[in-house]
């Protein structure tokens, strides 16, 4: 049952809230974290699993290099600074879906500390850049999967029986953990939003994570709090656990003030403890009390060796970092002479990188844009795909629009070569031949179908040849039908009117 909630605007007459996100990135390595496993996604249950993993008795762990590499270029490219040596710890703590029992984490020396990110949101004032400040990014393993049978939720609650999954047991995961975030005021949903995007395209710029928060390669933790004033003590905490998606970001932390200030105006206390986000209802529900540092008995692991990158080795790191993405963002931008409307929508379809690629393979951004935010999104939605995932490659795109330009293709019949390279016919030319669709620019054909057409419609050589240029429409209309949509439209309205003997 839900609970009680007030208007977001009582809220903010009244406290002030803080934040604190938590954020897991399962890495992108081809083995875990400790154990060459695969980390392959969607295998049969149990079937990713071994000794290590699975914490059997005598089976020793291994560091994952790779592992180690992407959380240093990950700390790098959050502002961070990199540790000149750290450890593992022990993280103790019983859970089904954790066959040793303990995780594998690190507790009070991460890899990566004290760094930033800059996210700008669209505010009263108009568009303003608040600083995340970020506490730690550290190195751990996942859990498996628990799916709970029977039941009317898919929780444990009301279920009959659970089932195990250790594939994800031991994958690497970077744990990013923010600083309490104070002073966002009325803008505080919308500044966790963007600080995960912000995070999330660092992420996948990197290219150390899929980032697919649908699939928990990203998942956001919310702490959030309320105090009367800025002045006062932090208050008492809920952690909103895995949350999956942008949207759902802003709506846990938008809720979860509402919830806060119903209790405190209540008279009532909050409660610390993890909390259920429901996509469905919008709404959190209890989960359990939420344990202290001191609770999970961290102590050194000792079946692996500290962590010293060599300071030669972080700075070779910091100088193959790719470009931030806001930057690499504001530079397209204004090289592209696009608005923030424009520039935003591709942002939010995912489609920068492809119309980079595009227009580096020599099509126009106007033109790139055009294929990719109409044509080809409209059918990879209809196919429930991404768009990278259809198979149009920019040298394609490069192709199709040449062909235009020389008047070999016009937009219809490019759309048709399109159609057929989704349907697996072949490239742009192989298309084009195997099913007839270059431009007729003979003008002998057209003239022919020109006569045709006034035939069958002889006033309208009258309307026109009266000065009504207009009723050329129809003809052009006619023999467009006619050849299937092959004829070059205005080569068929110069011959037209040659024929008739008027001039524009």
């Amino acid at each position: 049952m839900s609970e009680a909630v007030i208007s977001y605007d009582e809220v903010l007459e009244q406290f002030d809230p803080v934040m604190g996100l938590e954020v897991h990135v399962e890495l992108g390595t081809r083995t875990k974290m400790f154990c060459g496993c695969s980390t392959e996604f969607g295998a049969e249950p149990n079937t990713h699993v071994c000794p290590v993993c699975l914490g059997l008795p005598g089976a020793l762990p291994a560091l994952n290099k790779i592992g180690v590499e992407s959380a240093i270029r990950i700390g790098l490219a959050l502002n961070c600074k990199i540790a000149e040596w750290c450890r593992f710890a022990r993280k103790n703590y019983f859970y089904p879906d954790m066959p040793k029992n303990f995780q594998t984490s690190q507790y009070d020396e991460p890899i990566c500390y004290d760094g930033y990110l800059d996210v700008d949101i669209d505010t009263d004032e108009g568009r303003k850049t608040f600083r995340v400040n970020i506490e730690r990014a550290h190195m751990e393993e996942d859990t498996g999967k628990n799916t709970h049978m029977g039941g009317a939720t898919g929780r444990i609650h009301g279920a009959d029986y659970s089932l195990v999954d250790y594939n994800r047991a031991g994958i690497p995961l970077i744990e990013i953990v923010t600083k309490p975030i104070e002073g966002a005021g009325k803008y505080a949903p919308e500044v966790a939003k963007a600080y995960v995007a912000a995070l999330r395209d660092i992420l996948r710029n990197l290219g150390v994570s899929d980032v697919k928060m649908e699939q928990g390669s990203l998942r956001c933790d919310v702490n959030l709090s309320l105090r009367r004033t800025p002045q006062d003590e932090l208050g008492i905490r809920s952690e909103t656990k895995n949350v999956n998606s942008l949207r759902s970001v802003e709506r846990a932390v938008r809720y979860e003030m509402t919830r806060h200030a119903a209790r405190l105006l209540a008279g009532e206390r909050v409660i610390q403890e993890t909390r259920h986000w429901h996509e469905d209802t919008g709404v959190t529900t209890s989960g359990r009390s939420k344990s202290d540092a001191e609770d999970y008995r961290y102590f050194p692991e000792p079946d692996l060796v500290p962590i010293a990158p060599s300071r030669e080795w972080v700075e070779q790191l910091r100088a193959a970092l790719p470009e931030n993405p806001a930057v690499r963002r504001a530079r397209m931008q204004e090289l592209w002479n696009l608005s923030d409307i424009d520039m935003q929508t591709l942002i939010n379809a995912e489609l920068l990188d492809l119309v980079e690629e595009a227009v580096a393979a020599g099509v126009s951004v106007d033109a790139a844009r055009k294929w990719y935010t109409g044509e080809l999104s409209r059918v990879a939605n209809e196919r429930e795909v991404d768009v990278a995932e259809l198979g149009i490659t920019p040298a394609m795109l490069a192709r199709i629009e040449e062909l235009i330009s020389t008047g070999a293709l016009n937009d219809k019949l490019a759309r048709q070569v399109l159609e057929g390279i989704l349907a697996g016919e072949g490239d742009v030319d192989g298309v084009i031949a195997s099913r007839g669709l270059a431009v007729v620019s003979d003008d002998g054909p057209l003239l022919e179908a020109i006569k045709d057409a006034l035939a069958a419609d002889p006033s309208v050589a009258e309307t026109i040849a009266s000065g009504k240029l207009q009723a050329a429409g129809s003809v052009v209309g006619a023999v467009m039908k006619a050849t299937r949509g092959q004829a070059d439209a205005a080569r068929v309205r110069e011959l037209l009117l040659e024929h008739l003997g008027v001039s524009e």
